[in-house]
């Protein structure tokens, strides 16, 4: 049996997302997130393998800028809706899929490839690994109070329409993604899959609720959340969903989690994805009530190593040799010499003695500065060839703030 794979042609797109929707356990995507995926779908960046008229692979990739340490937007190709029929596991469909994307994108001058991964042993094979986390927890707001900072009494919170203050909170959300690693600046209908709210999604909860802060009549942040009704014979148990929030200062930040707490029949407070370092668990008179967890989220890929670590700064001095190993782009392979500072880096092929030894997966778990190199090596990822090369590219590579993915694709 042979196969094909191919640039994905429009008119092929409904076939091809059927294979994806069929790959993911066969429930159809409402119309309007099939809508919106198929607007944001760049064909000429999406592949297909076909096995005759049957699609029976797909991957593809959005052109995104993503936020690196120090602040610079750095193009990174978005790897996305990756799938393998079932009746053709384990014949080279993913490998041959991965190759051609990664060639592509390294031929379009891009020096990260990205992704969120279903199941996340998948993907280390290619040489990806897990830069940055999310936090969830169930906070019990019936038990758990919040200690906010005066400022938050000078702010005014009003309900609002979400598609009646996109603007404003697509700039309010514009402002933060230079300030955290591993945040993506939304390109053109980038800023609807916010607003997204099929009622599949909302686990029985209340279509999507929207509440802006203000100071002097302008927006300084937002939340959108769904509120869930339950009753039991004590009286009310309803939960609040979060599902986004931003805001400009300290003061807006912990009147909109205040809000939140303190919505009438509600004693549950849901979050699925915010920074491990939020600051609201640093307001909360209960961090045990409140049921924390964090799992992987964004998967990072160094393309073009030299280009990648070009393009981020480093928070102390560091001169350092990396001898890197990367069997599926092998044009990383071999020794870089990294020098740089909180103002800028070179990173250049050099013939020199290697400091440290550790393979592109490493690197990309390390990238953000979410992982350190420290604890790679305990784990014996890295390997110290030089003592006192490890705690110094561990220091330099780390960020002030969590890396974080504030949404999906």
């Amino acid at each position: 049996m042979t196969t094909e794979l191919r640039v994905l042609h429009p008119d092929d797109w409904d076939v091809w997302f059927a294979t994806l929707e069929r790959a993911f356990g066969g429930a159809a995507e409402a119309p309007e997130e099939r809508a919106l995926w198929k607007a944001l779908t760049e064909a000429e960046r999406s592949l297909g393998v076909w096995d005759g008229d049957t699609c029976v692979g797909t991957t593809g990739a959005f052109s995104f800028r993503l936020t690196v340490p120090g602040g610079a937007l750095v193009p990174a190709a978005g790897v996305t809706m990756v799938t393998v029929a079932a009746t053709h596991r384990r014949r080279g469909v993913l490998s041959s899929m991965m190759r051609r994307q990664l060639d592509d994108v390294r031929a379009l001058g891009e020096p990260l490839a990205v992704l969120t991964a279903s199941e996340p042993a998948i993907y280390g094979r290619f040489g990806y690994g897990i830069g940055s986390h999310q936090l969830t927890a169930s906070i019990d707001t019936a038990r758990v109070t919040l200690s906010v900072p005066p400022e938050a009494d000078g702010v005014r919170l009003r309900f609002a329409v979400p598609a009646d203050v996109q603007e404003e909170c697509e700039a309010v959300y514009a402002r933060q993604v230079a300030g955290r690693p591993g945040m993506l600046a939304r390109g053109a209908g980038w800023e609807r899959l916010p607003l997204l709210d099929p009622e599949s999604g909302r686990g029985g909860g209340s279509p999507l609720n929207c509440v802006v802060a203000e100071r002097d009549g302008r927006i300084v942040g937002y939340a959108r959340f769904h509120t869930k009704p339950e009753w039991a014979d004590a009286g009310p148990e309803g939960v609040v969903t979060l599902r986004d929030l931003e805001a400009l200062d300290p003061g807006s930040y912990a009147a909109l989690w205040r809000f939140l707490f303190n919505i009438d029949l509600m004693s549950t407070l849901v979050v699925r994805n915010r920074p491990v370092d939020d600051a609201w668990q640093h307001l909360v008179s209960d961090i045990r009530r409140c049921r924390l967890g964090v799992r992987d989220v964004l998967h990072v890929r160094l393309v073009d190593v030299g280009a990648a670590l070009e393009a981020r700064t480093y928070r102390t001095p560091v001169d350092v040799v990396f001898e890197v190993t990367d069997d599926f782009c092998p044009w990383n392979a071999g020794r870089w010499r990294l020098t740089g500072d909180h103002k800028g880096a070179t990173c250049e092929r050099t013939g020199d003695a290697a400091d440290l030894e550790l393979s592109v997966a490493e690197l990309g778990a390390a990238y953000l500065g979410g992982t350190g190199l420290t604890a790679l090596g305990a784990a014996g990822r890295v390997r110290e060839l030089r003592e006192g090369a490890l705690a110094e590219a561990d220091t330099a590579f780390g960020s002030s703030v969590a890396p974080w993915l504030p949404h999906g694709f």
